[in-house]
């Protein structure tokens, strides 16, 4: 079910009144027969009552295929002057290799989040759909969002899997990941462990995970000390910055979650610096598996995500849109991978 009416009508407005996705608001309104006639019906008529109306010229891009999909990737703070997460370069080469199944180009862009790259692509009819990796902020990124499906333009994006997510979503079962966290610490004897990362509706993924350890810890009878958060972006430098808040608290803590491997990394930097040993005194775990998280001393326990799967079910379910198919809600699996910052 969309959100709430507020303001001018969206077709998020309608998915709410008619209590069903967004996509298939979009499909509806474009005749799609994929849509029920009954559910078309109810569509079309609080359509009407809000007098909401189709952008057609928008609609009419949709009529011929160019046979290309763009990828953005948005602009993440980094150390180097990429700009681009690590995690999502990772994913580059499953997406690569599906479009290369299905005989699609890929055409690959750098996006800045205030850059009005959902009016450029839409308008330059280079791709029959886009895929999205990073936002930042996720309550900034949903605007650009209800203008792409304002515009009836196809995309699919990796991020928090929800029943009201925008848009066709792929993404990591992160709740069950932060189960698997918190039990794998708690089973190595810690019972004061600390989670560094941002965990609200800015950063759902983040949320979803501190979630799944404070499950662990109350299915395991610990206490849950909202204390013992604290929050930090996708970079090293976060990282550093909230283990060293962490460290002047007055929070015990004999265990870190970190909400990335980049935040973990600059946690291990503090925990140096402080005098404490990896994981003697404090054990360490991350999220991502990205390269340098075996390269770290000692080399990081972390969640890895299914970056295999996830270009496939990407490009599949961009298609599935671009096709008029309704798309799979996939949420996949991830796995732990134990190193030296959890185990002696």
């Amino acid at each position: 079910m969309g959100r709430k009416p507020t303001g001018r009508p969206t077709s998020f407005d309608i998915a709410y009144l008619a209590g069903v996705s967004q996509p298939t608001v979009s499909r509806a309104l474009r005749g799609d027969r994929s849509v029920s006639a009954e559910t078309r019906a109810k569509i079309e008529r609080i359509a009407r009552e809000l007098n909401y109306t189709v952008d057609k010229n928008a609609s009419s891009l949709r009529s011929q295929r160019s046979n290309t999909i763009a990828l953005l990737f948005f602009e993440d703070p980094t150390p180097d002057e990429s700009m681009i997460n690590p995690f999502f370069l990772a994913m580059l080469g499953s997406i690569t290799r599906a479009c290369a199944d299905r005989g699609l180009d890929l055409l690959i862009s750098f996006q800045r989040m205030e850059d009005d790259w959902h009016v450029q692509y839409q308008d330059s009819h280079r791709a029959d759909g886009i895929i999205l990796l990073g936002y930042g902020d996720y309550e900034a990124y949903l605007e650009r969002l209800a203008q792409l499906e304002e515009q009836g333009t196809h995309y699919a994006r990796w991020g928090s899997v929800t029943k009201d997510a925008s848009g066709a979503t792929v993404g990591s079962n992160n709740f069950g990941a932060g189960v698997l966290a918190g039990q794998h610490l708690i089973d190595g004897g810690r019972t004061r462990i600390a989670f560094l990362g941002d965990a609200d509706d800015r950063y759902p993924e983040f949320a979803e995970r501190y979630g799944g350890l404070c499950q662990a810890l109350t299915d395991a009878g610990l206490e849950v000390d909202q204390g013992r958060q604290f929050d930090a972006i996708t970079t090293e430098a976060a990282g550093y910055a909230a283990a060293r808040e962490l460290l002047s608290s007055e929070k015990e803590f004999d265990a870190i979650f970190a909400a990335s491997d980049l935040i973990a990394i600059g946690a291990l930097r503090a925990l140096a610096e402080a005098g404490l040993k990896v994981p003697e005194h404090v054990a360490v775990i991350g999220f991502d598996d990205i390269p340098a998280a075996s390269l770290t001393s000692p080399p990081l326990t972390t969640i890895m995500q299914d970056i295999k799967s996830a270009g496939e079910v990407l490009v599949e379910t961009l298609m599935a849109e671009i096709e008029g198919r309704e798309p799979e809600v996939r949420k996949l699996d991830t796995k732990l991978i134990v190193r030296g910052s959890t185990t002696a």
